[in-house]
């Protein structure tokens, strides 16, 4: 059997195979970083008066700033009781936590903002109330989180802090308000705030216990939660640490996990977890490396490797029109992508097209340009109000669209000149935060979603769980795949896509992977090799599946996910109706195959996200059913 049981624990993976050995941080030593980095409290990267903020921000921004910390001031700032806690365990809902948990993370961060532009003193109470509530509470993380303790998931244990993704941005936010309305609160709320992030991020994380940093092993392959951990344990560490020898312990940790999650990428750039995680884990090491840039005044940098200008090109490489980006692995259809960051990270890196990819995307997708504490990363945040202005100012162009391949991670992509796009990827089904869709198929037209990837539910206790591919937006048989005498596809890097190859030349554009090994050993298949093909010249894109399996007599259904109204009363050909009445075709072998359809029910906790994604729709499966021999083929022809 291939079959293999996929755990996925705190949305982390660890991959066993090997990494490429760049290290590009690792060139700076100790001894580098005590000489480079400005000493504790000499490092001053923001204004902390009303003046230095009046000459830096415009005044609509500072009267933004201020309004939403106005909002705060009616703010409760409450404790979390311990049945909010056990909710998680008991019902696998995790939501109802989070929103009280983060809603007093961002009010603190709004309240902040308002008082250090405005400089009257009106919200500094209300930031005592909410320094002290925090660190009052038993445990930074979140209830999905707390099984990294030893006493595994449940209550958390005051007794065994642990480092997660929401203790580190925790450890950030605070920092960030000692060094900007430190000098307003009382003198014990300064030493508080050091002795809870030392007693909870400090001290623990240095044992490399977790998951995150491959439990010490330098060579794993980590995940979103490496660089996105170390880069508000950075921030925490150069605004808190005033031991000049500890301070450095702590960026030389920081540059050594940051390493090996880029160690952990192909050569490519790419990230296997899709450009919705990107703002979590190449965005993530951006801003750990943005704080080191500015921190050592410039000494410590890798911005002018190609292979970082190469980590950020990935992102406008996978947009597809509007919000919409190809959304494999765990993500949602449509990103409100950090124009400001993009903007930043191409002025860093040198890359004039992502420049005004970021400067397009503030323009025209991103709802909360400059200043958005809804979101994570808050050092992203802050150092986004400096630049907003200048993005703003810059040209908003969308980047000519290429043809994309990334080998690494085995996705292509093209935009035809007729206005259809498709992407098509191989890979494996162990990547980070998979979904079995080894060789998976989408397809737009003129900017809207013809056939799709359905996307990410909503986490529950079922979504890193032995039970995650009991949903069915995990599963292949609810992609674009087939399923082979009923059996779909299994999961584990063991289920992948073979012999891959890819090819761009006399007007074709070709993807070809044999897909059999991503199915277990019932469904009978000895090879299955998909040729994604596109017609430059007649503006088409055509699917083969050319298979042969072990016995005489087999099943075959190819389903085709779509949220379109469509008409399939003509055998041989699915009509898919987009806006205004136009058209997109795909015929196939009405011989072969029948055509039949069915919605997908959206009754459970986890599809309440997909409920609200694609602006409502329903989500809707085509099926293409039919009996076929021991070897043959199928083709299928999309056109406008």
């Amino acid at each position: 059997m291939r079959s293999v049981l996929v755990v996925l624990l705190f949305s982390l993976y660890v991959g066993l195979h090997a990494q490429t050995p760049r290290n590009l941080l690792q060139r700076f030593s100790k001894e580098n970083i005590l000489g480079s980095l400005m000493p504790p409290g000499e490092w001053k990267p923001f204004p902390r008066t009303a003046a230095g903020w009046k000459s830096a921000l415009s005044d609509s921004v500072i009267r933004g700033l201020i309004r939403k910390g106005e909002s705060g001031l009616s703010f409760r700032y409450e404790a979390i009781p311990a049945t909010l806690w056990l909710e998680f365990v008991r019902t696998g809902n995790r939501v109802n936590f989070e929103a009280q948990s983060f809603a007093k993370r961002n009010r603190l961060m709004d309240l902040v903002l308002a008082e250090t532009v405005e400089g009257k003193g009106r919200f500094t109470d209300k930031i005592l109330d909410g320094v002290w509530s925090i660190c009052e509470e038993t445990f930074w993380g979140l209830p999905a989180h707390v099984g990294m303790q030893k006493a595994g998931k449940g209550l958390p244990d005051i007794n065994d802090p642990v480092v997660d993704l929401f203790a580190a941005e925790t450890a950030s936010v605070l920092a960030w308000t000692d060094y900007f309305v430190g000098d307003k609160l009382p003198p014990l709320v300064h030493e508080r705030i050091y002795s809870e992030v030392d007693r909870r991020i400090f001290r623990p994380i240095v044992s490399a216990k977790y998951e995150y940093m491959g439990y010490g092993n330098f060579q794993a392959k980590v995940n979103n939660w490496a660089p996105w951990i170390m880069s508000n344990y950075l921030a925490a560490a150069l605004l808190l640490e005033k031991d000049r020898d500890k301070r450095a312990d702590a960026v030389v940790l920081a540059l050594k996990y940051t390493d090996q999650y880029l160690n952990g990428l192909g050569d490519d750039g790419a990230g296997d977890e899709g450009p919705l995680y990107w703002f979590a884990a190449g965005g993530t090491a951006f801003d750990a490396l943005t704080l080191l840039y500015d921190a050592s005044g410039g000494k410590i940098s890798i911005f002018n490797e190609p292979f970082i200008q190469r980590m950020g090109a990935y992102v406008y490489k996978t947009h597809i029109a509007d919000r919409y980006f190809i959304n494999i692995a765990d993500a949602i259809p449509e990103i409100d992508a950090d124009g400001v960051m993009l903007y930043r990270y191409g002025k860093a890196t040198g890359d004039d097209r992502m420049m005004h990819f970021g400067s397009w995307a503030a323009h025209h997708i991103d709802r909360t340009v400059g200043a958005g504490t809804e979101r994570f990363f808050k050092s992203r945040i802050l150092y986004n109000l400096i630049a907003a202005r200048e993005c703003m100012s810059y040209a908003d162009e969308l980047p000519a669209a290429d043809a994309v391949w990334f080998p690494d991670i085995q996705l292509m992509s093209y935009h035809l000149s007729n206005g259809l796009f498709v992407a098509s990827h191989g890979g494996n089904n162990g990547e980070s935060h998979n979904h079995n869709d080894v060789g998976d198929i989408i397809v737009y037209a003129d900017g809207e979603p013809v056939i799709i990837d359905a996307g990410a539910g909503t986490y529950t206790a079922r979504t890193f769980s032995q039970e995650r591919y009991k949903l069915w937006f995990n599963t292949s048989p609810y992609h674009n795949l087939p399923t082979l005498n009923g059996v779909g596809q299994g999961a584990g890097s063991g289920f992948r896509a073979s012999s891959v190859g890819y090819k761009l030349s006399g007007g074709n554009l070709e993807l070809d992977m044999d897909l059999a090994h991503a199915y277990d050993m019932p469904a009978g298949v000895v090879s299955w090799v998909r040729k994604v093909r596109v017609d430059l010249h007649e503006g088409e894109i055509g699917m083969r599946d050319r298979y042969k399996f072990s016995h005489r007599n087999n099943r075959v259904m190819q389903s085709l996910m779509t949220v379109c109204e469509t008409d399939i009363s003509v055998p041989g050909r699915v009509v898919f109706i987009l806006s205004g009445g136009k058209k997109v075709f795909l015929d196939y072998d009405a011989v072969r195959l029948k055509v039949r359809r069915e919605r997908v029910e959206l009754t459970e906790p986890e599809d309440e996200k997909i409920r609200t994604s694609w602006d409502g729709r329903g989500i809707w499966r085509i099926l293409l059913e039919g009996g076929v021999g021991r070897e043959g083929e199928l083709g299928y022809t999309i056109h406008k």
